[in-house]
């Protein structure tokens, strides 16, 4: 890393952009988060922990609800969901949009009301769809024509389930070509270029037990602009005016989906916020008076955007290896907690994963050297984060703190190597609570019930 790089790193570190609005900084070089010191959550609930800040997740909320007040926001639970999350959405006004049985019938046991949810999927299960119909969940999105014949059979003669269709919109964005999916030649949705997803929607209008209410659309995911999304609600109108055209039928609602962009690193773009919600509306305004359509209830599905920068990732150093002119960091977590980085890399000219940790708990003696932290598995990819400014006497047993890490960290962990998730824990008004407990052996053992 040149000079000139590892000086802006340098003010990087110090730079609190990216953490929770509740983070404060304690002596000798300490960081609490909702009040409470990073350093005493790491002794009492040990490493690695994740830290949720409760007062960050419903601000986030609230602020989606200020910028859409005329629309309807649902949190995607793909991102991070457990019974408290549910709860917060929940009373902060925010629906939720989950991709199978588990995570419905987790928020539904939660106290969440089924018909304020979207059921996603692109090969829902007969489970995950005999959940919905027998929870009354608000609507089932059809991803593909097979979903079709199969959902009107388990609904019933007689019976009813309010439906939309994804629909890809020939849109290209996204922070990684694994998360564009607005794009012909990937799983999800039915393309609007071939005909596919205008053969569905008469499809669907001749099944009398499933209502269209209306259109779905998600173009991918770590989006920082809005014109991609301004270009995906025009060719979603032109196609509602084309399906009343053909049927006579107009449709009331249009979801868009979510895939808004955060900064994991000061200086990163995030989305405006601000700018979508004013773009977004003018351009559905515009695009209905010039196909004579009524404007639609507008649907929008933020995950990332609210928990992300609400959760903190702390880790131990294990060991300090300097090998050649390199030298990495390795800690008590990694890719079974984290596995993003491996997934999508590390390096931003791969438009990969970057995070900023943070040394807390001390205050460095040494002069900052260019240091990779790496995971305790048996992965060479196993990096969390590449190329990073840390103290030249960083050392075992040291905290390591990672803001941004409330979303797709966690709810993506694995079990391997057998090292078990770690705990969640709540941080506001200067109390810790434990909202997921830590995944033991016993816990492995209890599944393994073979010779």
């Amino acid at each position: 890393m040149t000079v000139t790089a590892l000086s802006e790193a340098g003010a990087d570190a110090d730079d609190l952009s990216v953490w929770p609005a509740s983070t404060g900084r304690l002596p000798h070089g300490g960081l609490s988060v909702g009040g409470v010191p990073l350093a005493e959550i790491a002794d009492r609930f040990d490493t690695p922990v994740y830290v949720l800040d409760e007062g960050e997740v419903r601000a986030r909320c609230r602020t989606y609800r200020d910028a859409f007040p005329d629309a309807d926001v649902l949190y995607a639970a793909k991102a991070f969901l457990s019974r408290a999350m549910v709860r917060w959405v929940d009373e902060e006004g925010l629906g939720l949009d989950v991709c199978s049985a588990g995570e419905l019938e987790l928020a539904v046991t939660a106290g969440f009301p089924p018909e304020r949810m979207v059921l996603h999927g692109n090969a829902k299960s007969p489970h995950d769809i005999e959940a919905a119909l027998r929870l009354g969940v608000g609507r089932i999105v059809i991803d593909g024509p097979s979903e079709i014949a199969r959902l009107a059979a388990m609904v019933g003669t007689g019976g009813s389930q309010k439906v939309m269709v994804r629909v890809v919109p020939g849109i290209t964005a996204g922070g990684h070509e694994k998360i564009r999916t607005g794009t012909d030649g990937q799983k999800f949705g039915l393309s609007l270029t071939d005909g596919s997803a205008q053969h569905a929607i008469a499809r669907v209008l001749g099944q009398p037990q499933l209502e269209l209410t209306g259109l779905h659309c998600h173009i991918g995911s770590q989006i920082t602009e809005v014109k991609p999304y301004l270009a995906a609600v025009r060719r979603m109108v032109g196609l509602m005016a084309r399906v009343r055209d053909a049927h006579g039928v107009v449709l009331p609602e249009l979801d868009m989906g979510g895939g808004h962009g955060i900064a994991y690193r000061p200086g990163e773009p995030a989305l405006d916020l601000t700018a979508l919600a004013r773009r977004l509306r003018t351009a559905l305004v515009e695009s209905c008076a010039a196909a004579g359509l009524a404007v639609p209830r507008l649907t929008i599905e933020p995950g990332r955007a609210v928990a992300g920068p609400a959760g903190v990732a702390l880790y131990r150093v294990l060991a300090v290896k300097r090998t050649g002119d390199r030298v990495f960091v390795a800690v008590d977590g990694g890719m079974s907690d984290n596995p993003r980085p491996a997934l999508y890399g590390v390096r931003p000219a791969l438009y990969g994963v970057r995070y900023a940790p943070r040394l807390v708990g001390r205050r460095p003696a040494a002069q900052a050297c260019v240091a990779t932290v790496v995971g305790r598995h048996c992965e060479a990819g196993d990096i969390l984060a590449a190329d990073v400014e840390l103290p030249g006497d960083v050392r075992p047993g040291d905290l390591l703190a990672i803001p941004v890490a409330g979303a797709y960290q966690l709810s993506m962990a694995s079990g391997y190597n057998l090292v078990g998730r770690p705990p969640v824990v709540a941080v506001g008004n200067g109390v810790a609570r434990l909202l997921m407990r830590r995944e033991t052996l016993a816990d492995f053992r209890g599944r393994d019930i073979g010779d």
